[in-house]
């Protein structure tokens, strides 16, 4: 059976839908955000629940990732819009491995499967390969990218915090990308990515060390 004739994409699309899906899933938390404090207030308008201790509001959870250190109370909707935008990364990942790895026979070593994504996977979805990998052969890998395509371009009039703010936002769909890929290749992955100088972009896997 003859395979599917091959379909392609202008380079920039992925820019562009993660441009829009941002925009999109931050309006959209806005008003999930609205509509479940409107629930909340009515609720405590009819004594169905007890009224929030004053000062309890500012006790909010810190994020678990690295986008979140060192900033104190992270953001509702923000928080709201960068859990929204892994999951569909997870997605878009787990889809992109699959088809990558038609025609593979299953990795045996965890290190394999890390040098799939460096060099497959990233050349799939940012059209180059990871400029360093590092590992400390305990199930840790740190994957470095000068030049991290879905942030090359952010910039700031307010500012390089501002500018680093948002790229911390920017790059929750391609940690979901890489969660999805790993866990498609059978690995429960824990994938914390960090900013500190745009463009560039670090991704910490921690994953088991067997299979």
């Amino acid at each position: 059976m003859a395979d599917p004739p091959l379909r392609q994409i202008d380079g920039a699309a992925m820019d562009y839908f993660l441009i829009e899906a941002v925009n999109t899933l931050r309006a959209s938390s806005a008003v999930a955000a609205a509509r479940a404090k409107k629930v909340e207030r009515d609720m405590i308008e009819s004594g169905l629940i007890p009224p929030p201790v004053p000062g309890q509001k500012d006790e909010q959870r810190d994020s678990t990732g690295s986008n979140a250190r060192g900033k104190g109370p992270v953001d509702e909707e923000e928080e709201a819009v960068r859990t929204r935008l892994e999951a569909i990364g997870m997605h878009v990942g787990a889809n992109i491995t699959e088809m990558l790895c038609h025609d593979r026979p299953l990795f045996s070593e965890t290190l394999d499967a890390v040098k799939f994504v460096c060099k497959d996977l990233w050349a799939a979805c940012w059209d180059k390969q990871v400029d360093n990998l590092r590992t400390n052969h305990r199930g840790i890998y740190v994957l470095q990218d000068h030049s991290f395509k879905p942030i090359s371009r952010i910039s700031s009039y307010e500012g390089r915090a501002e500018a680093l703010r948002k790229a911390k936002l920017y790059i929750a769909m391609p940690v979901g990308i890489l969660r999805g890929a790993l866990i498609r290749l059978g690995y429960q992955a824990v994938v914390v990515a960090e900013v500190t100088n745009l463009p560039q972009c670090s991704f910490q896997l921690r994953l088991p060390k067997g299979p």
